[in-house]
C-alpha cells in the first residue's frame, strides 16, 4: 500500500495570494501610520507655538512690553528670536549672540554668531512636519514667525488694506507694544504663526534675517497666491510644489510672507492671550485680516 507524503511548502498560487493579502494590509496600514504620525507632529508643533507664546508673555512681564520683531536696521543685526531665547530655556544662546540691535557690529551671518548661535538647530523653533533647512553657510531656517499685521512688511497701505497695528514692529517704527495696546482684545490678535522652511536657496523661514522673521495676514493661510520678496533669487520657485508660490515684488507689491505649514488644511498660531489655535485654510479672509490687526476694531465673524 502506497504511503502519501505530506506536502511541503506552498503552491505558487497560494504564495501569490498571501503576497496579495500582505500588500493590501500594508496599503491599509501605511496611511493610518502616516495619519497618526502627522497628528503627533501637529501636536508637537502646537506645543512649540505655546512655548513661544508663553516666552513672549514672560518677556513682557519682565520688560513691560513685547519684544521688537527686528533691530533698528531690520536686515541683519537681530530679530525677536534673540531677546525671547532666555524665556524659552535658551539663555546661553542669547548670551553668545553679539551686537543685537547694533547695526555697525557683528551680523547674524558673521562669526562668532555663526559659530555659536545661528547655525544651531533649535527644537522649539522646528516643526517636525517640515524638513530642516540651512540655505546659506549652515545658518538654520525655522518654522515660526511673528505677526506683522494685515498689510506688508513695511506696513502702511497695501493691496487695498490699511495697516491697523500689529504686536511686533521694527525697533524704529513706533513705541514698544504692550499687551494693553492691543485694543482689539488679546484673544482676537495673533502673536506668532507657522511658516515653512524654504527648500534649497529659498529664504522663507530664514528667521535670523529680518524679512523672514515675520508673516502678514494679507492672504489666508497656505494661500495659492505667491509670497513676495524684493529679489527673485530669494525664492526657489523651481522647487514647487515643495516650495509654495513665491515671486519678486512688482509695482504695488511689497515684501510679504503668508503663514504656511506642511500640515494638512491649516496652520497653528498663537494668540496674544497665550492660547493656541489651528486655523483652517478656509478661514474667511476678513476674519484672518482682523486677527492680524491689533487696533482695527473689527468684529470677527468666521
Amino acid at each position: 500500500m502506497k504511503t502519501v507524503k505530506a506536502r511541503q511548502g506552498f503552491t505558487l498560487i497560494e504564495l501569490l495570494v498571501v503576497i496579495a493579502i500582505i500588500a493590501v494590509l500594508v496599503g491599509l496600514l501605511v496611511p493610518a501610520v502616516q495619519k497618526v504620525r502627522e497628528a503627533a507632529n501637529r501636536m508637537s508643533c502646537s506645543n512649540n507655538v505655546k512655548q513661544l507664546g508663553l516666552g513672549m508673555h514672560n518677556y513682557h512681564d519682565t520688560n513691560n512690553r513685547l519684544p521688537y520683531a527686528t533691530a533698528k536696521n531690520p536686515c541683519c543685526w537681530g530679530t525677536w528670536l534673540v531677546p525671547v531665547f532666555p524665556f524659552i530655556e535658551q539663555d546661553n544662546l542669547a548670551k553668545q549672540y553679539l551686537s543685537w540691535g547694533d547695526d555697525t557690529g557683528t551680523r547674524y551671518s558673521d562669526a562668532p554668531n555663526t559659530t555659536n548661535v545661528t547655525t544651531k538647530r533649535i527644537k522649539t523653533l522646528t516643526c517636525p512636519s517640515d524638513s530642516p533647512q540651512a540655505p546659506f553657510g549652515g545658518i538654520t531656517s525655522h518654522n515660526y514667525a511673528v505677526n506683522f499685521g494685515n498689510t506688508a512688511y513695511t506696513q502702511g497701505t497695501y493691496q487695498g488694506q490699511t495697516f491697523q497695528g500689529a504686536p511686533f514692529l521694527h525697533a524704529t517704527k513706533q513705541a514698544p507694544v504692550k499687551i494693553t495696546d492691543i485694543t482689539d482684545g488679546s484673544s482676537n490678535t495673533l502673536l506668532v504663526g507657522e511658516v515653512i522652511q524654504g527648500m534649497g536657496t529659498d529664504l522663507r523661514g530664514f528667521s535670523w534675517w529680518g524679512d523672514a522673521s515675520q508673516f502678514t495676514t494679507v492672504w489666508q493661510p497656505n494661500t495659492s497666491l505667491p509670497d513676495r520678496i524684493y529679489t527673485a533669487s530669494y525664492c526657489n520657485s523651481a522647487a514647487f510644489p515643495a516650495n509654495p508660490p513665491c515671486a519678486a515684488t512688482a509695482s504695488g507689491w511689497g515684501t510679504q510672507f503668508s503663514s504656511r505649514s506642511r500640515h494638512s488644511q491649516g496652520v497653528n498660531a498663537g494668540l496674544a492671550d497665550g492660547s493656541v489655535r489651528f486655523f483652517s485654510n478656509s478661514v474667511s479672509l476678513a476674519a484672518w485680516r482682523a486677527y492680524g490687526s491689533s487696533q482695527g476694531g473689527e468684529v470677527i465673524q468666521e
